[in-house]
């Protein structure tokens, strides 16, 4: 098990400042009925509190571009949301069209089925072939949906993330399950790597 008390340290600093807090806050907006103006709005309120970036839909990274490019904050984009079950290549496909858009990052959602099927290579693949249609300089969060896996899932989950060259590991997509949970964190936390960061979504307010 890791050393948690460098991170706690590190943690408790964040909290003082508030300012410090708001860069590892993606201000995300995926519901399917958020409009121009709505994700305009998103944009606005990243700038103004200086969160680390926004997260949205495929179709609404131009319009994030469009706001933010002469400023610091980066634009996430989801990939095979909220399911997973997309077929690879159109995982893929829509990874590239979201950075060619202007997306620094991309949210891929991990097939749940393949993982519960124990069809691991598939699983694998499936990271590793997203990670490289992201290129070189863009960060991939794969999404678990931990609500709908057991603990002994997520620690798979996390090497075969690790494993596939995944940036992050991410508790849930908001939409399925019950969100993001400390146990589910703390597992997560305890099955990766230094070089692996984690990200905790669904439920948090």
């Amino acid at each position: 098990m890791r050393d948690k008390s460098a991170y706690k340290l590190n943690a408790e600093a964040v909290l003082k400042e508030p300012k410090n807090l708001a860069q590892y806050i993606d201000h995300t907006l995926l519901k399917p009925d958020a409009q121009v103006g709505d994700i305009e709005r998103l944009c606005d309120q990243a700038i103004q509190f200086s969160f680390k970036a926004v997260c949205v839909n495929p179709d609404r990274v131009a319009t994030a571009f469009s706001k933010l490019k002469n400023s610091q904050v980066l634009i996430a984009s989801v990939v095979g949301f909220p399911l997973g079950s997309h077929l690879t290549e159109v995982k893929c496909r829509e990874t590239e069209l979201a950075v060619l858009a202007g997306a620094n990052e991309i949210d891929m959602v991990l097939n749940i089925g393949w993982l519960k099927e124990k069809l691991y290579a598939d699983v694998s693949n499936d990271i590793a072939r997203v990670v490289s249609a992201a290129g070189a300089k863009q960060k991939v969060k794969v999404i678990f949906e931990t609500g709908l896996l057991s603990q002994d899932e997520i620690r798979i989950a996390c090497k075969l993330s690790e494993d596939a060259g995944g940036h992050f590991v991410k508790t849930s997509t908001g939409f399925l399950g019950r969100g993001a949970s400390l146990d589910d964190v703390h597992t997560m936390f305890d099955s990766i790597s230094k070089q692996t960061e984690i990200k905790a979504s669904g439920g948090i307010r």
